[in-house]
């Protein structure tokens, strides 16, 4: 009885081994492709990565801007860039459908590291225009805010 059981399941297990084999076959070709577009991305990519420091947004440029802050909910709730909206760092391209790709994108987080990755990401997918703040929001605060550029730019006074 074992035996007649066995050669009767035999059909469906070879069948459920092949559908098993084609899958890792599709993900070893996935990772390829995967690999081959990053390593095309870090070839391509401009030094610093797409980074922009506080310092070079003038104020009247953040009205043009979709400002994401890639931190978890609490921490955006307590403090963020005026007008950002909230997206965290491992869900922006689950959500990227909430990301134009023709008009600036700035990504922040508190130093600048989780953003990075948020931002490599969505360019190694395709948003060219994203741009990644560099120090996050801590240096962005530091600096000045929204002011950041203004305070760079302007004549110091004796």
């Amino acid at each position: 009885m074992n035996m007649i059981h066995s050669l009767r399941t035999l059909p469906v297990f070879v069948l459920c081994l092949g559908a098993l084999s084609s899958h890792l076959v599709w993900a070893t070709d996935a990772k390829a492709v995967v690999v081959d577009e990053m390593s095309a991305y870090l070839e391509f990519v401009d030094y610093g990565g797409g980074t922009i420091f506080p310092e070079q947004i003038p104020k009247a440029e953040y009205a043009k801007m979709i400002v994401i802050d890639t931190r978890n909910a609490s921490q955006f709730d307590k403090e963020h860039i005026p007008g950002a909206i909230n997206i965290e760092w491992r869900q922006v391209l689950a959500k990227s459908a909430r990301i134009p790709k023709n008009k600036p994108v700035l990504v922040y987080c508190n130093t600048g590291s989780l953003s990075a990755q948020a931002g490599f990401a969505l360019r190694v997918a395709g948003w060219e225009n994203v741009r990644i703040l560099q120090g996050g929001y801590a240096e962005w605060k530091a600096k000045g805010g929204m002011d950041a550029n203004l305070k760079a730019t302007s004549t110091p006074q004796h």
